[in-house]
This record gives structure tokens, C-alpha cells and sequence, in this order.
């Protein structure tokens, strides 16, 4: 008789233990032992001892459930790992990190199970297809809308696999909120009035109940052009601006519109790098919204940006719409402008990637339902109203590419994390998990637009850091820099109205302050939109930095030891962004490694 020694730990949450009987099953390379019974308190921190006849060879899978006792109610356990000492001396972990809410057999791979499976053996074979048919049937593709990125099939958040819902914290703090933002704004008594505003100061007094540093700069800084411009770049849309070398067709600015008495030319300016172009195309001929019962207006402006000699990034020319005519101007400064399915738990990637896929697909399941929907905030108060969103996401999608989605450079430890698995391109091509994965994407996620230049497939470890460093950039990085600031930069209004409700000037000069105050959204309008962003910039108590893994996935030394270099490395990352912004009249914030989530957890 040969004893393996298991010791089962349960993490670290709210209510994460359970009263219930735990069973475990290890099944290895040569055999399986039998289905025994742990023993110990609820959090299971010692050893139990399992016999076999003779060794099961290297272990591959265990088999793990939980049975109610009599008199006890079934009840949900998140189990952290097991770790398995073998008679031959060998530790093997079993990472879980997942809420277990029946009574039903759960399948788990060993953490460094990448290449057993790839032996030929039935057993194995046999073990890993049934844990990832199990994964398939929890996490199923959905067509949300024609035309746009397909979605998890959900009715709702508790329809959801519990190992992706918010946690107890998260989901409490999260439905506090969301019941809370009018009342916390004091604007209750305003939610309901459709009246216009008739004064800056009522804005004002409305706006006072909730503030941040930011948002009382924005305030005291909106109808400023350096300002206008400082927002392309830090403010809530850094991604439409691009260097200008061509004036588009459609945008005619000339010489002698933008320099006074022939003292520069646009031809130099892009020569030397100093114009920067916003189009915003994307919304030409979007269906506007009816509000209150009264038509909305949107606008689809291009915007001319020049780098001024002392290193501000000041507007020059706009052009409201698109389309070049006697009633589209061109305003100038001078003028008045004051307008989870495929990947095992053990895969590589999925150690990689789950940190940065915490909490999404529950906060993206809110955002269909509490957002774009038929009663969703944007389709009853935002300009696009629900079919113009929709018309916008899939122009959105038809003009995404592959360049635009990546960064610049590679992240040198991620690189060193992915080599350690993958240690030539064969092994990246034979992996018949990682192919699965990337034709999902392409499928599902971009419709299989080939125009796009997602990969289909993966030849090379060099093709998969690039891919999964830019999934990484975008689940962090890229969110945290579009999203995080929604408050800051639009709580006040003015600076970012959520809708229009009148249509762009068609000649110069003849707007006023009580046109402006027309233009703005109703004062119902303005507090929804001011409870929104409220909500969708509260970070929860249980936030996880950039760089932080509380759960224990990796159990080899090397990716342990890149991940602790990584940590450095944002460490020091974090007091130069702190040094610097000491030094900005407005800091920034948003790509601070201690400030931004690893996730899209809002």
C-alpha cells in the first residue's frame, strides 16, 4: 500500500467555508484512487492520508465534491488548492480559487499539466475532455445584437459560473451604489424634472454635492482651449487622436485660416510633427435619441490640434459635422466656441489571464442590462439613444484593427512567463488548446472580419506575447485610462454633456450663454448622467492593483520569480508617476500601478 498525503485550503473570503462533507478522488497517469473523504474543520488546513494498492503514476487530475450532512443545508465553499505529496516525494497543486455550490463531481488539472496530457493515454485523455466539455457548457457564446462582439450566455449575474460572479463584498458595495448614486449626489428631488437649466449656478449648486479634485478643476477650467485640448490626451477619450501628415478631404482649412499675416503653414507644422487630428466620423448619420419627448442631436466634428511653442496642445480649427458647407463653419479661437471557455484552469494562459479577466463578465453582463438596454440609461437619456449605441459599436468593430489594440512594446516578463512553457514555435503550434482559444476570439469576438488583423491562429511564441500582451494592456492599462476618470472629467457637465438638445450652429456669432443653456441636457438628463459616472468610477474595497495575484496560481519557480521582478518593476514605475504628477497643475493618475485594477471590474 502506497498513502498520498492531501491537504485541502479554503481561501481567504467572506463565507468561503462550508459545513458540508468534502470528497476527493486523484486520478494519475497509471490509475485512480478511490473517492475518500476529508477530514478535518471547515477550513481544511491539515493533511488527509489517501491509499492505493500500488502508485498511480504521475498525478494529473483530481476529482473533488461535497455533500450536505443531515439537518445541514447545502451551502457554497470556495476551496483555494490542494496539494498532493506522493509516495515518490512529489508535491502536486491543484489551483481552484472557485465558489462550489452543489453537490456535483468537479474536475481540476495539476498546475504544471501543461505536456502530461499530451502522452498518450486514455486516462488522461479521457479526464481532460470531460473537464473541458464541463467548461463549455458553463461558458457559452451569445449573440447579443447583430453586428457587434458576441457575449456570454446569461439571464443573469447568479446565472453566471460562480468563479466569475462578484464577490460577496464587490457585489454588496456594487448594489449599494448603484441604489444610492441619486441620493448620494443629494439629487433625488432633480430626478425627475425635465425642465432645462436656466443658469450656470444651478448646475453649479447641483454639482457641489459630490466633488473630487479633479472635477472642481474641470470646473473652473472647461471653456478654456489649453484645456480643451490638454483632455485629448488625459481626459476620458485618449485613443481617437493621431498625428496629423494630410488634411482630410472633407476638413478644407487653409493657411490663412489658423496663421495670422502668413506667420506659418500647415505644411510645416506637420512636417515638424506639431498637428494632431480628432475624426469623429464614426457618428455621421447615427440616429439621435428623442428624450423627454424632444428630438436629441448629435455631432460628428473633426478637430485640428497644434503643439504651441511652449508645449500646450491648443484646438485651431473645428468643423461640427462632416460634411463641408455654407451652413457647417469652420470655428477658429478667435471665434466664440463655448460648445473563460477553451483554456483548462492549468493552462498557462489561463494562470496569466484570469487576474485580468476578474469580475468582467458580470460587470459587462450590468453594462447590457443596466446601460445599453431597452430601459438602460444610455437608451432613455444619451444622444445615440439604444440604436444609435448599437449603430456605433458595430462601425466601431468594422474599423478596429489589430495595430490599434497593441502597444508599442513587449513586456519583457511576459515574455519570460510564456517561454517557460513554450520553448519554440512547434510547441505554441501543437497546442491544440491555445488554437481553440485565438479561433474563439476571431469568431466571436471580431465576427471573423479578417480585415481586422486579429490572428486566426498562433505560429510563434513571439505572435502569442504580442496577442496576450495586448490583452493584458487592454483589460488594465487601456481601461483604467478610458474609464477611471468618468467623474473627474464629467461630472461637471458642461465639460461632457451626455446629450444635446439642440442642433450645432450652422452660422458664427449668433450663440449666447442662454443658447448654451438650451443646448444642455434637461436636469433630469444631467443627473442620470451624473449618477452614472458616479458609479461607474467607485472603486470597490476589494479592487486588485496592477501586478497583484492574491490567488495562487503559479507553482513554478520561474514564473514565480518574474512575476516578484514585475512587482519591482511597478513598484518604481508607481514613484515616478507619483514624483511627476507633484509637478502637474492637473496630475494623472489613471496609469499609476497602485491606482489601476487588473481587471475591468467596473
Amino acid at each position: 500500500m502506497v498513502n498520498y498525503e492531501v491537504t485541502v485550503s479554503t481561501g481567504n473570503l467572506a463565507c468561503a467555508t462550508t459545513f458540508n462533507d468534502v470528497f476527493v478522488k486523484l486520478v494519475g497517469t497509471d490509475g485512480e484512487s478511490k473517492r475518500t473523504w476529508i477530514k478535518g474543520t471547515i477550513s481544511f488546513t491539515h493533511g488527509t492520508l489517501i491509499c492505493c494498492p500500488v502508485s498511480i503514476g504521475k498525478l494529473v487530475l483530481i476529482e473533488l465534491d461535497k455533500q450536505c450532512l443531515p439537518l445541514f443545508p447545502e451551502d457554497a465553499w470556495f476551496p483555494a488548492k490542494v496539494v498532493v505529496k506522493s509516495p515518490e516525494g512529489a508535491t502536486y497543486n491543484f489551483p481552484i480559487y472557485r465558489w462550489i455550490t452543489d453537490s456535483k463531481v468537479h474536475l481540476f488539472r495539476e498546475a504544471t499539466a501543461l505536456r502530461v496530457f499530451e502522452d498518450n493515454n486514455d486516462l488522461g485523455r479521457s479526464s481532460r475532455q470531460k473537464a473541458l466539455d464541463q467548461r463549455k457548457k458553463d461558458y457559452c457564446w451569445d449573440v447579443y445584437a447583430e453586428g457587434i462582439p458576441h457575449c456570454m450566455k446569461t439571464t443573469d449575474p447568479l446565472s453566471l459560473p460562480c468563479e466569475v460572479r462578484f464577490s460577496f463584498t464587490k457585489d454588496t458595495e456594487f448594489r449599494y451604489t448603484a441604489a444610492t448614486a441619486l441620493a448620494e449626489l443629494q439629487l433625488k428631488g432633480l430626478a425627475d424634472c425635465k425642465e432645462n437649466w436656466t443658469n450656470i449656478d444651478d448646475i453649479n449648486r447641483v454639482f457641489c454635492c459630490k466633488r473630487t479634485d479633479i472635477s472642481d478643476y474641470v470646473q473652473g477650467h472647461w471653456k478654456e482651449d489649453a484645456f480643451f485640448g490638454y483632455q485629448y490626451l488625459n481626459g476620458l477619450n485618449p485613443m481617437l487622436i493621431r498625428r496629423c501628415s494630410a488634411l482630410p478631404d472633407n476638413f478644407p482649412v487653409t493657411d490663412d485660416m489658423v496663421f495670422r499675416h502668413g506667420q506659418g503653414s500647415l505644411r510645416n507644422e506637420m512636417e515638424n510633427g506639431n498637428l494632431f487630428l480628432c475624426d469623429y466620423k464614426l457618428l455621421d448619420g447615427v440616429k439621435a435619441n428623442t428624450v423627454n419627448g424632444k428630438k436629441q442631436y448629435l455631432m460628428a466634428p473633426l478637430v485640428l490640434l497644434r503643439i504651441t511653442p511652449d508645449d500646450k496642445l491648443m484646438p485651431i480649427a473645428i468643423q461640427l459635422k462632416q460634411t463641408p458647407a455654407d451652413d457647417n463653419p469652420i470655428f477658429f479661437p478667435t471665434d466664440s466656441m463655448a460648445l473563460l471557455r477553451n483554456v483548462p484552469m492549468v493552462h498557462p494562459l489561463y494562470k496569466l489571464l484570469i487576474p485580468h479577466t476578474r469580475y468582467t463578465l458580470q460587470i459587462n453582463y450590468l453594462a447590457r442590462s443596466l446601460l445599453i438596454s431597452k430601459t438602460g440609461v444610455f437608451t432613455r437619456f444619451a444622444a445615440p439613444g439604444g440604436e444609435g449605441v448599437m449603430t456605433i459599436l458595430e462601425r466601431s468593430l468594422s474599423s478596429v484593427t489589430y495595430s490599434s489594440l497593441c502597444i508599442p512594446e513587449d513586456i519583457a516578463e511576459l515574455r519570460g512567463v510564456l517561454s517557460f512553457y513554450y520553448k519554440n514555435d512547434a510547441e505554441v503550434q501543437k497546442d491544440s488548446e491555445l488554437q481553440k482559444w485565438i479561433s474563439d476570439i476571431f469568431e466571436h469576438g471580431f465576427l471573423s472580419q479578417t480585415g481586422t488583423g486579429i490572428p486566426q491562429s498562433f505560429t510563434t511564441v513571439a505572435e502569442l506575447v504580442k496577442f496576450v500582451t495586448m490583452v493584458i494592456f487592454t483589460c488594465s492599462g487601456q481601461h483604467s485610462a478610458v474609464n477611471n476618470g468618468q467623474y473627474d472629467y464629467g461630472g461637471w457637465m458642461p465639460n461632457t454633456p451626455i446629450s444635446l438638445q439642440l442642433p450645432p450652429p450652422t452660422t458664427k456669432g449668433k450663440t449666447s450663454k442662454a443658447t448654451m443653456l438650451q443646448t444642455f441636457p434637461s436636469v433630469n438628463t444631467t443627473v442620470q448622467g451624473m449618477a452614472t459616472v458616479w458609479l461607474l468610477s467607485s472603486q470597490s474595497s476589494d479592487f486588485v492593483p496592477l501586478g497583484q495575484y492574491p490567488e495562487d496560481h503559479f507553482s513554478e519557480k520561474i514564473p514565480c520569480k518574474l512575476i516578484k521582478a514585475f512587482q519591482g518593476e511597478l513598484e518604481v514605475l508607481s514613484a515616478d508617476i507619483k514624483a511627476r504628477n507633484k509637478r502637474l497643475e492637473v496630475p494623472y493618475t489613471y496609469m499609476d500601478p497602485k491606482k489601476l485594477e487588473n481587471s475591468v471590474a467596473i
